[in-house]
């Protein structure tokens, strides 16, 4: 099966409605299925390589198309039953056969690495996906937007790709069962206790949004209801009646968003019920989560890749390493237990006060953990006299910073590990990276089963 990036081929204008037969010759990078009519591209959401399908135009752009299935006239071989008919993201490639899936995300990171040709990239060992034997139920954590439908009923669920129009989801396959059932829960609490819910267009009522967070381990679920006000009518009898329907909801708290924004979190955030965090557990490290805190969603296939990292570090007694984009500490603790010294940073200050107290709760004295940027700490402590033996990076989806790429070539760690979330950014800085280092292996893993999203570790060493 081939994938390929967008093209943009200016073709014929076409007209929203306007239906006609395309077949589809392969995979977006978002999971979409691409087609080409009359030299114009098109990506058609939930089609896959090989059918021929009846295409309606959603919107027509100069060098490109959307449109969506009006009808399947020839089925693809690997195409399966979708658990969750709904269209919100998260799920675009649950019509795909699992096993294609693994396929699509290894090739993704060879499209991404033909794009920006880092040196000697044809010869670097790109490993076959790891996926997960079960690939549902995986998700640990739920951000579902709260509002009243036509009938006045209080739903919860994702918006509409491309709208603001909450679709309801009653059912999602991909979150673990507890997370659903304290939202359905929760949703019936609020009908029965008539909370106002909010109304966007009115930037009224209270309840905007409801955020689930359980721990595998312990078994432990934290509640964050995110209000447009700091009031909250009927809260103590809503309260009681919820952690007598859910005992294993030992955190409750509010977050005060007030702004019309697309941002889910306010400044504010207060406990309600139970204490302010929860309990997580990877291996034989634990962790405190507080309701901000970000912990990765998947903490089976977490563990996978933590272990993969540790292996890829190596690291030996004695040796220091430096944990770049830390967050709550996950990755430095779970893979630095033989190392003298562990140092890391984040921009986040949360993040920083939750790694510190990670590493207390797993008594560990060989951590300190820094607020500010990667780029600007470890060149201070540089000038301190502190250069470690390893490093391990974990930056967000745009990927390293141009300094601290300058300051890693510049420094350049023995041990060296860089764990992806975006493959375009990794090839992009594998580009400046493997003027100093050698590309050892590149392994894929399969984070977020039925979506596009691919991850990968990388196992650098110096040339």
């Amino acid at each position: 099966m081939q994938y390929e990036k967008n093209r943009s081929v200016k073709g014929v204008a076409l007209t929203s409605g306007q239906r006609f037969p395309l077949t589809i010759k392969r995979l977006g990078i978002n999971g979409e299925g691409i087609g080409y009519f009359k030299h114009k591209v098109v990506f058609v959401p939930n089609a896959l390589p090989a059918e021929v399908i009846v295409a309606e135009v959603v919107r027509d752009n100069p060098h490109y198309a959307t449109a969506k299935v009006h009808k399947i006239r020839e089925k693809s071989p690997h195409r399966v039953a979708k658990r969750d008919d709904y269209d919100v993201g998260g799920i675009e490639l649950e019509q795909l056969a699992y096993e294609k899936q693994l396929e699509f995300k290894r090739d993704i990171m060879m499209q991404s690495l033909e794009k920006f040709k880092p040196r000697g990239y044809r010869h670097f060992i790109l490993k076959q996906t790891l996926g997960m034997k079960v690939p549902y139920e995986y998700r640990n954590k739920a951000q579902f937007q709260v509002r009243q439908n036509e009938r006045g009923e209080v739903v919860a669920g994702l918006y509409k790709r491309g709208t603001h129009e909450l679709v309801a989801l009653p059912t999602f396959s991909t979150q673990r069962p507890l997370t659903m059932k304290i939202m359905r829960i929760v949703c019936r609490l609020l009908q029965k206790y008539e909370v106002p819910i909010y109304n966007e267009q009115q930037n009224s009522g209270i309840v905007k949004t409801l955020v689930v967070r359980e721990s595998v381990a312990t078994g432990q679920a934290q509640l964050v209801f995110v209000t447009n006000s700091p009031k909250f009518p009927h809260k103590k009898p809503l309260l009681a009646e919820l952690q007598q329907a859910v005992p294993q909801l030992s955190s409750v708290m509010q977050n005060i968003n007030m702004n019309q924004d697309a941002l889910i979190w306010g400044a504010e955030t207060n406990l309600l019920a139970g204490q302010d965090f929860i309990v997580d557990q990877l291996g034989t490290v634990k962790f405190k989560l507080s309701a901000r805190a970000f912990f990765q969603l998947n903490p089976s296939q977490t563990e996978v890749m933590y272990r993969k990292v540790e292996e890829a570090l190596d690291l030996e007694k004695g040796e220091t390493l430096i944990d770049a984009y830390c967050g709550v500490g996950t990755i430095g603790l779970f893979v630095g237990q033989n190392a003298s010294e562990v140092r890391g940073m984040d921009i986040t200050p949360a993040a920083i006060t939750d790694a510190r107290a990670n590493a207390q709760l797993n008594k560990r004295t060989n951590t300190r953990y820094e607020c500010g940027k990667a780029e600007e700490v470890i060149p201070q402590w540089i000038k301190e006299g502190f250069v470690a033996d390893a490093l391990v990076v974990d930056p967000p989806r745009t990927g390293l910073d141009s300094e601290l790429l300058k300051t890693i070539i510049t420094v350049r760690p023995r041990k060296f590990v860089y764990v992806s979330c975006n493959p375009a950014t990794l090839a992009r800085d594998l580009k400046e990276l493997v003027k100093v280092y050698q590309v050892e292996c590149i392994q894929p893993i399969d984070m977020f089963p039925q979506t596009a999203r691919s991850e990968a570790i990388v196992k650098l060493t110096l040339r």
